[in-house]
């Protein structure tokens, strides 16, 4: 097994701040988070989309102010879950590896089965009426999956973390980081 670089140590700081954890210290708190950071998202892929597709050039400010709360809530959620998807598998002990193989297979799942009902949904549109796909209408739905697949993760892990009840003495890397 490699050991710990300097870039390792570091991340696994930053994931394990604590002045953060009041955001994220209940079950409820982190479900409002986690919904907050899909509305943030959301709203901007929306923002991002009018702006490439839509031309309307005026969403260009909204995006800067979603940005900022966007980056808090997704650093939260890391916080909440202790780097989870972040830190490279070394700085993680077993528990936390089979959590982050379990995350991730649930991620799939979900992403799946909304690709599929959003495929069945799509063609049963296309078959039913006369509504015809354009170009600016299958780059946006393949956008918003690619966002979908890619933030999925953190959202499931952020949802699925449990209440911090372990104390620094019980981390296993408290020692590297003196």
């Amino acid at each position: 097994m490699r050991t710990a670089t300097r870039f390792d140590q570091r991340m696994y700081t930053i994931m394990n701040r604590r002045e953060g954890a009041p955001l994220f210290a209940t079950v409820g708190r982190r479900r409002a988070l986690v919904a907050a950071h899909v509305v943030l998202t959301a709203a901007s892929a929306a923002a991002w989309l009018a702006v490439v597709v839509g031309d309307v050039y005026a969403a260009l400010f909204a995006m800067p102010a979603l940005l900022l709360p966007w980056m808090v809530a997704t650093g939260a959620i890391n916080a909440a879950t202790r780097g989870l998807l972040e830190l490279r598998g070394r700085m993680l002990d077993e528990r936390q590896l089979a959590e982050r193989d379990r995350v991730r297979a649930i991620a799939h799942r979900v992403t799946t089965t909304l690709l599929l009902a959003g495929t069945a949904g799509y063609g049963a549109l296309l078959w039913a009426t006369e509504v015809r796909a354009d170009a600016t209408l299958g780059f946006t739905v393949l956008f918003a999956a690619f966002v979908t697949h890619w933030l999925m993760p953190l959202w499931v892990a952020g949802l699925r973390a449990e209440d911090d009840i372990r104390g620094d003495a019980d981390d296993p890397h408290a020692a590297d980081l003196g």
